[in-house]
């Protein structure tokens, strides 16, 4: 038995043991109070839908603290008189202004609870001036424990950066911390010492030099964005950039390194163009033209923030020089660049509204490295490199999360790939398959999503009923089984190990010849067959292969 298919009948025989936990592969889990509020659209949410923000901050390296606003424009929906905003501990509001009056307010933990005074009257613009201030949460190990991260570059300078998807925008400022809900556009005004830069998401306004010895930078964000992929980095920063031609138009792609990786960065960061060429022909046109495409270095691994995309790969391919998917292909990239990168289509154009969905983001994403490695070294190669991703996969939990407590589920990345790449063999049509990309990019243009509305999508695109498909991988950690035996000179098949109505077509080699079969949960046979006949399941599809003779 290969390596493969030893990972694949444990995982098996695992999954089909008699443990409590069932099907779905979860252990009860307590949530929590503050995990409803961070993770559910709650009334006090739900009555008003944010416009714009203007973040003002000062950033003090010396303390380690951030002070400053944020305005926040919004149009009422429904009546209401109380308004929940986000921020968590140790931060603290100091002062809530509404149309000049200083409004009043209870703290739960994260939330703050906002009185409000003017009334609320459906299809109005109101705005608010949120005062905060504190030292945030430290970074324990971003980008996955998130906050922010106080490191010192080389020459002894502050190397500051911000990472928060999950933990929430609301561990480094106050805002409606809650997917579903995307500002329009947005201004971020970063005041730092002087020697140092900001980088922010959107394109750089102006700077602005203060006589205290500090500047200011104001960066404007034209398109919506996500409230973890708000972001700052901070440090002694050069930059360089380039104008790729790409499918929009112009694309402006500016770079931002520590003045000591300058000559690194030059060479490494050559990936960019080829990472847009292949990702434009594969989903579309890069999302967001008029904000540009940067690349910033980073103190940690990497992270996706819109238009503003962190770094810290060492300036090498494969992941910190690695290659996940031990198929060769990986040490081919930079590993942050295409994923990260590929992010912009997956999580920034197209977001899930609830982190429960956060396979939207991972399993396309991590998918695109496949597509990146097949544009550019062929189709047999990028299909190494996605199964190679196979020995990363436990099956230990479903891939959808858990709604409304702000959960995530598993598997995300490696069986959400293997997950694509399986449903591809079933599209059986290369063309068709890449319409179907850039059809949900196009369609979901700038939107927060559901999986709903995502497998909707793609059943009506391939013009099949896939929701027993999604529920197998989604939803289920068994790895579903083509199973086959002879009975005297008939080949006899099924699928087994899977949910109800899982009948997906497999391709199959029998004796050299490709020949596509339809397996059923009950016993199917291939008329004119002989007991002799090697039976081949294409590897290309995710799962399990027992023979029972």
């Amino acid at each position: 038995m290969n390596k493969y298919l030893s990972i694949v009948f444990i995982a098996f025989l695992i999954s089909n043991s008699s443990n409590a936990q069932g099907l779905l592969g979860d252990k009860q889990e307590v949530f929590t109070r503050q995990d409803t509020l961070r993770g559910s659209i709650t009334k006090e949410r739900a009555w008003w839908d944010v416009k714009y923000y203007h973040l003002e901050i000062k950033v003090n390296p010396a303390d380690s603290t951030i002070t400053g606003s944020n305005t926040i424009r919004y149009q009422v929906l429904t009546k209401s008189n109380r308004m929940q905003i986000d921020l968590q501990e140790p931060l603290k509001i100091s002062k809530v202004i509404q149309d000049g009056k200083e409004l009043k307010y209870q703290r739960d933990a994260s939330v703050f609870y906002i009185d409000l005074v003017v009334p609320q009257n459906p299809g109005e613009i109101k705005e608010l001036i949120v005062f905060y201030g504190g030292k945030p949460k430290i970074a324990v190990n971003p980008p996955w424990d998130g906050g922010i991260t106080w490191k010192k570059d080389a020459n002894g300078k502050p190397f500051i950066a911000s990472s928060c998807q999950g933990l929430g925008a609301s561990v480094w400022w106050p805002n409606k911390d809650h997917m579903y809900d995307e500002v329009d556009d947005m201004l971020i005004s970063v005041n730092v010492p002087k020697n140092l830069t900001d980088v922010s998401n959107g394109r750089l306004q102006s700077v602005i030099d203060l006589k205290d010895g500090t500047r200011t930078f104001n960066w404007y964000i034209s398109n919506p964005i996500n409230n973890y992929g708000v972001n700052i980095n901070i440090g002694d920063y050069v930059s360089f950039s380039e104008v790729y031609k790409g499918e929009n138009g112009d694309l402006d792609c500016d770079y931002y390194v520590l003045r000591d990786n300058l000559e690194k960065a030059k060479i490494q960061f050559k990936e960019v163009p080829r990472m847009l060429k292949a990702f434009e022909n594969w989903f579309g046109p890069y999302p967001f033209y008029d904000d540009g495409y940067k690349l910033v270095e980073a103190p940690y691994l990497g992270m996706e923030h819109q238009s503003s995309v962190t770094y810290g790969n060492g300036y090498q391919n494969g992941y910190l020089g690695k290659d996940r998917s031990g198929s060769g292909w990986g040490s081919k990239f930079d590993y942050i660049i295409i994923h990260e990168s590929g992010h912009e289509w997956f999580a920034n154009n197209i977001t899930y509204k609830d982190i429960a969905d956060m396979w939207i983001h991972e399993s396309f994403t991590t998918y695109s490295e496949n597509l990146f490695v097949e544009y550019y070294f062929g189709k047999e190669a990028g299909a190494e490199y996605v199964r190679g991703q196979r020995k990363g996969i436990q099956n230990k939990k479903q891939m959808i999360g858990k709604y409304d407590v702000n959960r995530e589920g598993a598997d995300l990345y490696n069986k959400g790939a293997n997950m694509l790449h399986t449903l591809r063999q079933i599209v059986n049509d290369d063309e068709k398959w890449r319409t179907i990309l850039r059809g949900l990019n196009s369609t979901f243009y700038h939107q927060t999503v559901t999986t709903k509305q995502i497998e909707d999508y793609i059943s009506q695109k391939v013009g099949l009923d896939l929701a027993p498909f999604f529920g197998q991988y989604l939803r289920d950690i068994r790895i579903p089984t083509f199973e086959y035996k002879f009975k005297g000179n008939t080949l006899w098949y099924r699928w087994t190990n899977c949910v109800p109505g899982f009948t997906i077509p497999v391709k199959v080699t029998l004796n050299g010849k490709e020949q596509w079969l339809k397996p059923q949960a009950e016993w199917t046979n291939l008329p004119q067959s002989a007991k002799d006949l090697k039976v081949e399941v294409d590897n290309n599809f995710y799962v399990n292969v027992i023979n029972n003779n």
